[in-house]
């Protein structure tokens, strides 16, 4: 595992109605073209202070696992809907993911990994999701 410093940039929504989340953050990073790990803690800033945030990912699958604090695991598949159970210490509930996109250029020093989604809260309200996470070595 090698140290990085984690851009993430979020867009929760569309258009105008969207808000942008922007986190910089240190983690450790560990590559190879058939398995790329990217873990780091979350802090008090993200209300998920105690909680590791980790992201796999695999040709064609992105599997983000939180532990701690918040507990969660979502896999992105493009092309296919998934369910995850989101729990935190006020209660728990289960929410639908739909992949629209992955694109990746991450390398052995780093790189870019953008997921397109939609969040879907008990079938009925969707929302339009957008991660952006550039890896840099320090």
């Amino acid at each position: 595992m090698t140290d990085v410093v984690i851009s993430i940039k979020g867009l929760l929504g569309t258009g105008e109605d969207g808000d942008d989340i922007e986190l910089l953050t240190s983690g450790v990073y560990s590559y190879s073209p058939e398995r790329t790990l990217i873990s780091y803690w979350e802090s008090e800033l993200t209300g998920m202070e105690g909680t590791k945030t980790s992201f796999e990912i695999l040709p064609g699958v992105v599997t983000l696992t939180r532990e701690g604090t918040v507990a969660m695991q979502m896999v992105y598949e493009e092309g296919r809907k998934n369910y995850f159970a989101y729990n935190t210490p006020y209660g728990s509930a289960t929410i639908g993911l739909e992949t629209l996109g992955i694109t990746s250029s991450l390398g052995e020093d780093g790189g870019k990994l953008e997921i397109n989604y939609i969040l879907n809260f008990m079938e009925s309200a969707a929302v339009r999701t957008a991660v952006k996470i550039e890896i840099r070595k320090v």
